[in-house]
């Protein structure tokens, strides 16, 4: 009897590739391609929540929330709040980027699509 190809296909001795995307029936619990895909876009997804919140507290918070206090302070002869409204919030948007492009690349390694 042959099974629909859509069900499984034989390639080589005795190594079935089911409809379901595992390479072996003996061991379901390896995740398919989709599985796969999907936690590697929630781990994006995760990393990209966290940066773009630490970039939020950075220009919204401290260069407009937490500015009269951190006035208080001086740089080059600026209050501190004037100074992450103006230069720092764009200089941790650039440090983000470094990050992410860290932190994905561990990511890609993790998930091996750095192949």
């Amino acid at each position: 009897m042959q099974l629909p190809t859509e069900f499984c296909r034989l390639s080589g001795p005795a190594r079935m590739f089911t409809f379901s995307g595992h390479t072996n029936p003996d061991n379901m619990d390896q995740p398919t391609r989709q599985e796969h895909a999907t936690r590697y876009w929630n781990a994006n997804l995760r990393i990209m929540a966290v940066l773009l919140a630490i970039w939020f507290a950075v220009s919204f918070g401290a260069g407009i929330l937490l500015r009269e206090w951190l006035d208080q302070f001086r740089i080059g002869g600026f209050g501190l709040g004037f100074w992450f409204a103006q230069q720092g919030s764009i200089y941790v948007f650039v440090l983000l980027i470094f990050v992410y492009v860290y932190l994905m690349n561990r990511l890609d390694a993790k998930f091996r699509f750095d192949r």
